[in-house]
């Protein structure tokens, strides 16, 4: 995902400049360092479950002030520093946004993605 594409767009539906004050975005990478235990990680396999992540897009964006829910991973084998997983959250104000994007997050890492460290 092309995070300044994916916003600009964005901004280009109707209702946006009524209904949103912020986005917040979400770009998590490869980690060189296993959380488990610092170990060094040489690659990871990640696998994403697009049907499911697409359904989380959709609960999160009927809460109410948020807009608009963009979600992306990459899958395969990836190395430290690559993007995989891109996340965007308009909504209205932070009091709807910022949780929004933090449950988000939270439920695709749990409930759509799956990963293997490969250590090195």
């Amino acid at each position: 995902m092309d995070i300044s594409a994916a916003i600009a767009k964005l901004k280009t539906e109707p209702g946006f400049t009524e209904n949103v004050g912020m986005i917040l975005v979400h770009n998590g990478v490869v980690r060189g360092w296993s959380r488990a235990n610092r170990e060094n990680v040489v690659a990871v396999d990640i696998t994403s479950d697009e049907e499911r992540m697409n359904a989380l897009c959709e609960e999160i964006q009927k809460r109410p002030g948020i807009f608009r829910v963009l979600a992306e991973c990459r899958s395969g084998l990836l190395k430290p520093g690559d993007d995989v997983l891109f996340l965007i959250v308009a909504g209205d104000i932070r009091e709807n946004v910022k949780p929004a994007l933090a449950d988000l997050l939270d439920r695709i890492k749990a409930e759509a993605v799956t990963k293997r460290e490969i250590m090195g």
